[in-house]
């Protein structure tokens, strides 16, 4: 589901409301979530899961095409690990 995919069926839900407000919300709502994984803050949403950034650590690697060694430097890279009641759902062991 993309964004506007999900705006879309937010008004379908929401007929009240302007479809460029909710669409305005919802990428608002996904450039604050950017915005703080750019700052290194965990983002915890309750029943879904949690986004985080983790740091990997420099490493020597090899090129499995050249056999050439290589010098990976420290890295930081986005997380996410499901929450137990969306994985209990998925699993079809929860309430649907």
């Amino acid at each position: 589901m993309t964004k506007r995919e999900l705006a879309a069926k937010a008004q379908a839900e929401f007929p009240g409301y302007r479809a460029d407000d909710i669409a305005f919300a919802v990428y608002r709502v996904f450039d604050a979530m950017k915005e703080a994984l750019m700052r290194g803050e965990r983002i915890e949403i309750r029943d879904f899961g949690v986004f985080q950034v983790k740091t990997r650590r420099a490493r020597r690697a090899r090129n499995p095409k050249t056999a050439a060694l290589l010098d990976l430097p420290e890295r930081r890279t986005p997380f996410f690990k499901v929450g137990k009641d969306l994985k209990e759902r998925l699993a079809g062991r929860g309430n649907v």
